[in-house]
């Protein structure tokens, strides 16, 4: 079972052969959390809700899920198809008021894998929570209660009207969005809902919008906004229908990005560059958390806004706990975002919501419109690089993590010796810029969160610096018989 784990979530293959993730295990983590929520103070027994995206495999976890909670006494709220951000509000609603909540769903991965996200009133619980969950599995010692009550419950319907609410608090209107034309790529996920229940009581026009009918087998591309193929079809949509945005959807849409009118596309850094403009507006002088693979042109986008841009660590979670602890040491620290789309904004409980987010862009560009300009006048003056990489070492030994640990140590002592501008502070691998005539750019390189990989990012300002970086670093790389680098050139 501890292969199951995937930094903060369950995640696992579902079908085939032979599948990690099953109903029976499914059931026990499902005796599990209501024991890990009761020994957190929650009722006893607990109401716990249980969502899920439209993957094949859902509906047998979710059979055996319910059972395992039951079989502790839970109340659980059956909320059928719902996104992940709404699963936590489910904890949040007084008309659910739930004392934790479970989203089952493997977010953009192929659609033989799944996974389980948990909640509790304080939001997803973090990658120790999961390792209790999983201890308290496989010992699979729970007591013997009377089976608790199930119901059907609406989720989408409140949390949709509360995205609404939102748009026209932003916007002083009732349907803001009236004149306004948005094409929405669900992918097949769980983000159709947002055409019918959040753009269409805005008065938004929607013709266009493509793959909205949920399919777990995912026919038409994979839900993610990181993927070319899905932000290329969107962008097709977009343009086809003559809209003035577009909205693409990972399947549980806690990912979002965007297109503008022309067809550019705003994920990534100008997807965060986009949200920081809104929130250094509302929040002068502002820190911006982000990731640790983030650009320089982001950081003088920020800077010369007058915020201030904290890079951080690779992974959503770590960014949004980096938020927190800022804010609470008195640091403003409104929006926490990662270049694989997470956003979460210290307004909206620090969830990483994609749904959120594309409310805030729609209220942003229902105003702009009225003054004659596009969404895309946010990121004016962001700089982009001239060429980037991202390359990934495979390590070749079952020990990787150490083996991975000796390579950041070796590289960091031959920058040194080099002479190299190691970047500081840094919080995850060794990041080294060089100047016009070395490069013209950066590189990052780190170890992965859970794989036996070494991820390389390389960023130039010119053409033909990042092949000259990476000539540079693969000088060193090539030294450790262990490191199966991939090609560049």
């Amino acid at each position: 079972m501890k292969q199951l784990k995937n930094g903060t979530d369950i995640r696992g293959t579902a079908l085939g052969e032979n599948p990690n993730l099953t109903p029976e295990r499914a059931e026990l983590f499902g005796k599990a959390f209501v024991s890990f929520l009761e020994h957190r103070g929650a009722a006893v027994p607990p109401t716990v809700a249980v969502g899920s995206d439209p993957r094949l495999s859902g509906e047998g976890l979710k059979k055996g899920l319910i059972k395992g909670l039951r079989a502790m006494g839970a109340q659980v709220l059956d909320c059928g198809l719902a996104t992940t951000p709404s699963m936590f509000f489910s904890t949040y609603y007084e008309e659910s008021s739930c004392d934790g909540a479970i989203e089952i769903t493997a977010s953009h991965l192929p659609s033989d894998k799944n996974g389980l996200k948990f909640f509790t009133k304080d939001g997803g619980i973090d990658g120790q929570d999961v390792s209790t969950l999983i201890e308290l599995a496989e010992a699979d010692i729970f007591p013997s209660r009377t089976e608790g009550p199930l119901e059907q419950f609406d989720l989408m319907t409140p949390y949709s009207q509360s995205l609404v609410a939102l748009v026209q608090e932003k916007t002083g209107e009732d349907q803001p969005l009236k004149g306004v034309k948005v094409t929405v790529d669900a992918g097949n996920g769980a983000g159709g809902f947002f055409v019918e229940k959040v753009l269409a009581p805005l008065g938004a026009d929607t013709e266009g919008s493509v793959f909205l009918e949920p399919d777990g087998s995912f026919p038409n591309h994979i839900p993610n906004p990181e993927n070319k193929a899905a932000m290329a079809a969107c962008a097709e949509a977009t343009l086809k229908a003559g809209a003035d945005m577009g909205v693409c959807f990972d399947t549980d849409c806690d990912r979002s990005a965007i297109v503008d009118g022309s067809g550019m596309e705003i994920n990534r850094n100008r997807m965060i560059a986009m949200v920081a403009a809104l929130m250094l507006r509302e929040h002068p002088g502002c820190t911006i958390v982000t990731d640790s693979v983030t650009s320089k042109g982001l950081a003088a986008f920020i800077e010369a806004r007058g915020g201030v841009h904290h890079r951080f660590m690779r992974g959503y979670k770590k960014v949004i706990d980096e938020a927190i602890r800022l804010e609470k040491t008195g640091v403003c620290a409104p929006l926490a975002m990662e270049t694989s789309g997470h956003g979460a904004l210290k307004e909206n409980h620090y969830l990483d919501d994609g749904s959120y987010l594309v409310a805030r862009l729609l209220a942003e560009l229902a105003l702009l419109k009225k003054q004659g300009k596009s969404l895309t006048s946010l990121i004016e003056g962001l700089a982009e690089p001239a060429e980037s990489l991202e390359l990934r070492a495979n390590i070749k030994v079952e020990h990787f993590k150490v083996y991975g640990a000796r390579v950041l140590d070796e590289l960091e002592a031959y920058c040194k010796e080099q002479g190299w501008e190691i970047v500081s502070p840094n919080y995850e691998g060794v990041r080294v810029n060089f100047g016009k005539e070395a490069g013209d750019g950066w590189f990052l390189v780190r170890m992965s969160l859970h794989d036996p990989v070494i991820p390389i990012n390389i960023e130039s300002d010119s053409k033909g610096g990042a092949v000259q970086i990476a000539d540079r670093l693969y000088a060193f790389l090539t030294g450790f018989e262990e490191l199966e680098l991939p090609a560049y050139r």
